[in-house]
């Protein structure tokens, strides 16, 4: 991982901009043998013209042949070991709303589901519901009250939720509800250790109404939980790094994490990749370090359409031009994982990365931005957590180490 405590050593201050644009589960893998990746598929001169300009390579976010959650990924991202630094999937969506969880509450975050007349789940996202049905749902979950405990439950989008329990004695070490499988029932929140007990009976208790309350309901008659987790209280980016630091997304999860590491979350409208890129010219001048982040390249991998990832590639590119016109020192594209659309999940493949810096990059032989050609990039393959390491020193923000 990035040695913190180097870059504070080192960290120095000028007037430098970094852009981190992750483009999430960017990776992918033909779906048959010769053929090309979304990422290869998309026609992306703007991105082309980068490659050639700047240099090339391929991060590997956890271990070699580990497949990463979105949570931990980021935070490699940052620089984080995520193997050191272990965040909850509840703590980072119910940040990412604005709720509060400080280090003695339990979050988690919460999937409606649908259940069949046996109880056992048909359809894990409630049929993907829209945000305006899955709402008042909340609010019926949010009047349930138990004694010895107080819950907040609020929407974050579509079928999702999260909530949040205090209390006193509570412990997160609780194994998640969701078999992540359909044909069988959701579990129960099982403590994973004995000092957890009490808040796993405590959530089973909210279950067990919660589903009173859902069981008229035709897609959203049951739920899930998953990620239960406490405030990690993790370093804090601004410090390590001495860099005024922005965060740019529309998914609740990305802003949690970069709440939790310590960045400005920047509120905007819409969810286009030119708007999120707006969004960055409206706060240009009030920040060192941009994090901007785009989804959709991840959930049309999971959908198996490698075509829509594709069309979302092609889109950033199309939009590039209005994050370029701000003259950044320093700008990297990559992703936080693969999401191959023929696979329809993560996986564990190397991530393609580009680096572009005018002023100090080395350029290789590549000029085009696919998985090919990162894997022939100057760069070599390197852990995401030497991601920003090398940010820092492209943008002359690290001081010589050593006389």
């Amino acid at each position: 991982m990035a040695d913190f405590e180097l870059m504070r050593e080192l960290q120095h201050k000028n007037t430098s901009k970094i852009v981190l644009l992750i483009l999430d589960g960017l990776g992918g893998i033909p779906f048959e043998p010769g053929g090309q990746s979304a990422l290869e598929a998309a026609k992306t001169p703007n991105l082309d013209r980068l490659a050639g300009e700047g240099t090339l390579g391929q991060v590997v976010p956890i271990r070699p042949g580990i497949t990463p959650g979105s949570g931990p990924a980021h935070l490699a991202l940052f620089g984080y070991d995520p193997l050191a630094y272990e965040v909850g999937r509840g703590v980072l969506e119910a940040t990412g709303i604005g709720m509060e969880i400080g280090v003695e509450d339990v979050a988690a975050r919460g999937n409606f589901c649908t259940l069949d007349s046996n109880g056992n789940i048909s359809d894990r996202r409630a049929g993907r519901i829209s945000s305006d049905e899955a709402l008042p749902l909340v609010q019926k979950l949010d009047e349930i009250e138990l004694p010895g405990v107080s819950l907040d439950v609020r929407h974050v989008r579509e079928y999702r939720f999260a909530v949040a329990m205090r209390g006193a004695d509570l412990n997160p070490q609780i194994a998640d509800t969701d078999p992540q499988a359909t044909g069988i029932p959701p579990l129960s929140a099982l403590a994973e250790k004995p000092s957890s007990e009490k808040a796993a009976e405590h959530f089973n208790r909210w279950i067990e109404r919660a589903g009173e309350e859902l069981s008229a309901e035709k897609k959203a008659n049951g739920l899930t939980l998953r990620g239960f987790s406490s405030d990690p209280r993790l370093p804090q980016f601004t410090e390590i790094y001495g860099l005024r630091s922005a965060c740019i997304a529309v998914y609740p999860m990305y802003r949690g994490v970069s709440r939790l590491v310590g960045m400005d979350v920047i509120s905007f409208d819409g969810d286009s990749p030119e708007q999120e890129f707006e969004a960055a010219v409206s706060h240009w001048d009030a920040f060192d370090f941009f994090f901007i982040h785009i989804k959709k390249t991840d959930s049309s991998g999971e959908d198996g359409d490698v075509m829509k990832k594709a069309k979302v590639i092609e889109d950033v590119d199309q939009a590039l031009p209005t994050l370029l016109n701000l003259n950044p020192d320093v700008l990297a594209v990559t992703g936080d994982h693969s999401t191959p659309a023929k696979l329809k999940t993560h996986s564990w493949h190397p991530v393609p990365f580009l680096l572009w810096a005018p002023a100090t990059v080395r350029t290789d032989s590549q000029d085009t931005f696919g998985e090919r050609s990162c894997q022939l990039g100057g760069l070599g393959t390197f852990p995401a957590t030497d991601i920003m390491p090398q940010l820092m020193a492209h943008a002359k923000r690290l001081r010589k180490f050593g006389a």
